[in-house]
């Protein structure tokens, strides 16, 4: 692996780590509050938006919040839901199912929406790229609200109303819309839902995106919604500790599993529930959904290693037995590993689903896109992509996009961004208190990389039935998740270079740093 350490700007690491991600507001970054980015939250459409619901609550109409199957989808779902409703609004949810309806509005859900008896159906982070769907909406006698985040196409659809930013994930819009309908009370506490899908949805925290995270995370740091205590329990989570990575890594992962496996309604049931005994089942559930994602997931990736062929420079991997819920974390995963770009499909009968991940210098998106001959549908960016394929066209897809990558370099080495080298020396606890200036950390706020070098190695071994690497270096507690098979190349008073994440280990009451090692270099 290469080492890319950031150009040096300060001693101080502060004001390095500051250089690094472009702050100049000091002041805003390190204390970051909504009211900094009023303009920000004052979106085109609101008004008017406002002003059909106001019509809808009056007239007792029922409202259709449709919204998505991600974190993201789910929280915004939530948060139109909780405060429509305690205005008085008759209001129902339609969360499209992935496999059968595929993301956003489709004919078949607005016909639903249609037969419920509703005329006014409002999105949650989709619809801005619905053309051809919101031309049905008018043609069925539907009033379209569209609230979204993603990135628009020339032309906007011709809806009733759009309420549109990309400067945040749309359960922020959607919060957004709301935020001065509602009491005081009911709009702080669906920030907690704006900060879960900030994160899962990987918008940066920076800026605006910071200050809905840092506000959000006081408000579910003492939550008293149902569903989410149960799931937090369900965890092993404890409140009041709850972080980002606790978000990204654990309570994510399982709202997101079930609109993967199932249907993500039974997400936006638990975090709008107030029955304590559906909100267990429905968090028990949830957490056995991600278990099962999990190791489908590990079985997948364990069978796409196998068909990797290392002499090609683009993977495309098949399978009839992966569910389109999984193939993207299929791909990213084979991606990392084998810095190649990645295309997982699930094959169907007569469709197949495919996702896509790339490398640096590879627009897989565009790449994919010189094939739509092939294709149903297509969409994405430079880094990961989602399509649907005739089956029929796999083999002929294949390879026309090994022929389009054929001067991709015969070795490329994934690189780690180090943010400073620092000495041996500064490693000290009292780093940590620098480091914490930065929380809440995440996309576009990363937790930073350092590294150091000539670091006296000792005390080898390893742990977890030989799966991961333990040691000190200069004395100081270090652990490489993964890097085992390293024991045997490491000799006791041996010199090394590491790159490293400190951070605070807790056993048994006493504090120490403990170095979580990325990569290490035998010198």
């Amino acid at each position: 692996m290469q080492w890319k350490i950031l150009p040096k700007r300060s001693d101080d690491l502060v004001e390095q780590l500051l250089f690094n991600r472009g702050i100049k507001d000091k002041e805003q970054f390190f204390h970051p509050k909504l009211l900094d980015f009023k303009r920000d939250l004052e979106i085109t459409g609101i008004e008017k938006a406002q002003k059909r619901i106001h019509q809808a609550i009056r007239d007792n109409e029922l409202i259709i919040i449709y919204g998505d199957y991600d974190v993201d989808g789910i929280c915004g779902s939530a948060i139109l839901y909780k405060a429509l409703t305690s205005l008085g609004a008759k209001v129902l949810p339609y969360i499209p199912h992935r496999q059968k309806e595929g993301y956003g509005l489709s004919k078949i859900g607005l016909d639903a929406v249609k037969n419920s008896g509703a005329y006014l159906v409002i999105t949650v982070d989709n619809g801005i790229v619905a053309l051809e769907q919101a031309k049905y909406a008018k043609e069925i006698d539907l009033d379209l609200i569209i609230t979204d985040h993603h990135l628009p196409l020339d032309k906007k659809p011709d809806a009733l109303v759009i309420v549109h930013s990309t400067k945040m994930c749309g359960a922020a819009v959607a919060w957004c819309l709301i935020r001065e309908m509602v009491k005081r009370e009911i709009k702080e506490e669906l920030l907690q839902f704006v900060a879960l899908a900030t994160v899962c949805d990987l918008i940066p925290l920076i800026g605006l995106g910071r200050a809905f995270v840092s506000e959000g995370l006081r408000v579910l740091n003492r939550t008293s919604n149902i569903g989410l205590l149960c799931l937090i329990n369900e965890a092993g989570l404890m409140l009041g500790h709850i972080d980002t990575y606790d978000i990204g890594y654990i309570i994510g992962p399982r709202l997101n599993a079930i609109g993967r496996l199932e249907h993500a309604i039974d997400a936006l049931r638990l975090l709008c529930t107030k029955d304590v005994v559906k909100a267990k089942k429905l968090a028990r559930f949830l957490s056995e959904t991600n278990t099962t994602r999990q190791q489908m997931t590990t079985d997948a990736i364990e069978q796409a290693r196998v068909m990797v062929d290392s002499k090609k420079k683009i993977h495309i991997l098949t399978s009839h037995d992966w569910s389109p819920g999984i193939i993207g974390l299929v791909a990213g995963r084979v991606c990392e590993e084998y810095s190649r770009p990645v295309i997982a499909i699930s094959v169907g009968e007569e469709i197949s689903k495919g996702s896509a991940r790339s490398v640096d210098g590879i627009n897989i998106v565009e790449v994919i896109r010189k094939c739509s001959d092939f294709l149903v549908d297509v969409g994405g960016h430079p880094g990961a992509a989602g399509f649907s394929i005739k089956t029929k066209n796999i083999d002929k897809f294949k390879k026309r996009l090994e022929e389009l990558v054929i001067t991709l370099p015969d070795e490329v080495e994934s690189v780690l961004e180090i943010e400073a080298a620092v000495d041996g020396n500064r490693l000290i606890k009292d780093l940590l208190e620098d480091l914490e200036k930065f929380e809440p950390f995440g996309f576009g706020n990363p937790r930073p990389v350092l590294a150091t070098y000539n670091m006296e190695v000792t005390d080898i071994r390893t742990v977890g039935e030989g799966k991961h690497l333990k040691f000190k270096a200069n004395n100081i507690d270090a652990i490489a998740f993964g890097m085992g098979d390293v024991k045997d190349l490491l000799q006791n008073g041996q010199l090394i270079s590491l790159a490293f994440t400190p951070e605070l280990d807790i056993y048994n009451g006493f504090e120490k740093l403990q170095l979580k090692v990325k990569d290490i270099k035998l010198i």
